[in-house]
């Protein structure tokens, strides 16, 4: 196992007799479900449509871990010491951090097909696409494809992603293709992406739908595989509502169940939305030994200290903060962290609210914990996006991997405790993070109307638009 690195999922089949053992990534990069038939067969696919018709139960397949067919039982092969949430007590050195992070997008560069970067000019994926236009050259697949890195980005019209990622792209060099939709393009596309990432989660959905937007349009172009930044926030702290983190204690007790969450949230959006129609999508930040390393730290020094200039993912900033051979303009490196269902325009999550209110009543939500007993949707957008999903997979086991509770700033559970005030503004959104991000809920203008957004198709100098 620690020769293929915790990278990928696959089966091994004794002929003999046989019996088999499936194994999982370490983190749950790729997705994978495990069901049981009737007939006691065991039954292993990638997406929940192929098992919810054979078999009678069905699960996600825990990322790290061994099924032995001859044992009938799970058993975990990734043990690492952050797992056990043990606060680590390592000093910080950014040099071993940023050689660590290197190693891990050059591995990412063995490929024989076509690739680019996804750009959203936020921190994480500014970092990927400099560092792999960095070390581009002297690799095997530059011999092949060349050594123009490409890179990609999605947003509304005026969306901060698409500003800021245009200027790294310029700053870096690569060959810039710019994806433009509409908030009417993404409702449109809604019950698609449900049925293709398998899930009712609100903020993965918001996110979801761009990034299935823009890998159609990717794939046209030719382009098999992308390097992605998910990751990073989980590991270094960095959504907006670790602001409010009490201690090193639980800010680290938060970002190791934050890692452990990542294959039903942003591991499963960034993996699904992009196989859907063909595109693998790799992750560095994911790597292992790079998050041996970097969750070795001890997270006094990741704490957010606004008095000592020190914002969100500082260890990782400074890491990457050189001045002799800088890898990024400095207010990018120290751009503040930005979702990307809100970096793609801050109108688009506004304008789901506004088409979710048009088709769930009041009366409806009254009834909401009635007809959906787990997990019972608290919004008209989350009751919008279950009403699909129960059409797509109505077995209990497909709404059993689902994960739910309250969030804020896509915190978990347990963090919503840090601030009070929270408790009354729960919203995966970045934006519900009241105090920290700059365009906070309540000082913004009123919500998009969908229906006022005429669907259409540009040409933008950088590329082709949706």
């Amino acid at each position: 196992m620690d020769m293929l690195d915790g990278i990928f999922s696959f089966v091994l089949l004794d002929t003999r007799d046989n019996s088999f053992i499936v194994a999982r990534d370490a983190i749950g990069v790729t997705s994978l479900y495990i069901g049981w038939g009737l007939d006691g067969s065991v039954w292993i696919s990638s997406e929940l449509k192929g098992l919810n018709d054979d078999c009678e139960h069905f699960e996600s397949f825990p990322p790290g871990h061994l099924y032995s067919s001859k044992e009938r039982a799970f058993r975990r092969w990734y043990n690492p010491p952050w797992f056990s949430e043990a606060i680590p007590s390592a000093p910080y050195d950014p040099l071993a951090l940023r050689h660590a992070f290197e190693k891990a997008v050059v591995k990412r560069l063995m490929t024989d097909v076509p690739f680019g970067v996804l750009l959203s000019g936020g921190l994480d994926s500014s970092l990927v696409a400099a560092v792999t236009a960095r070390y581009l050259a002297g690799t095997k697949a530059a011999k092949q494809w060349g050594t123009k890195l490409h890179s990609f980005c999605v947003g509304l019209e005026g969306a901060p992603d698409l500003k800021a990622a245009k200027e790294v792209a310029e700053y870096i060099g690569t060959v810039h293709h710019e994806f433009h939709y509409t908030v009417q393009d993404g409702i449109d596309a809604i019950e698609d992406v449900i049925y293709h990432i398998e899930t009712y989660d609100v903020t993965t959905i918001r996110a979801s739908i761009p990034m299935f937007l823009m890998s159609r349009k990717i794939k046209s172009l030719g382009v098999k595989m992308v390097i992605s930044g998910e990751g990073s926030d989980e590991i270094f702290g960095g959504y907006l509502y670790f602001h409010k983190a009490p201690n090193k204690e639980e800010f680290h007790q938060e970002t190791c169940r934050k890692i452990k969450a990542l294959h039903k949230y942003d591991c499963l959006r960034a993996n699904k939305s992009t196989f859907a129609w063909g595109l693998e999508a790799r992750v560095p930040f994911l790597d292992k030994e790079f998050i041996r390393v970097a969750m070795n730290i001890d997270p006094e020094c990741k704490m957010i200290k606004k008095e000592e200039g020190r914002i969100e993912k500082w260890a990782l900033r400074r890491a990457f903060d050189d001045e002799e051979h800088p890898y990024l303009p400095k207010h990018i490196l120290y751009r503040q962290k930005e979702q990307f269902s809100d970096g793609v325009g801050y109108g688009w999550i506004d304008g789901l609210k506004a088409h979710a209110e048009k088709h769930v009543t009041d009366r409806m939500m009254l009834n909401a914990a009635n007809i959906f007993p787990f997990n019972t949707p608290t919004t008209k957008e989350a009751y919008h996006y279950r009403m699909i999903f129960e059409r797509f997979f109505p077995q209990n086991s497909a709404r059993l991997t689902v994960p739910g509770g309250p969030s804020v700033a896509c915190s978990t559970a347990k963090a919503v405790e840090w601030d009070a005030a929270w408790s009354n503004n729960l919203d995966p959104s970045g934006r519900a993070a009241l105090g920290v991000h700059a365009s906070a809920y309540g000082n913004q203008v009123k919500a998009v109307e969908p229906e006022k957004i005429i669907p259409k198709m540009e040409v933008s100098p950088l590329g082709v638009a949706i």
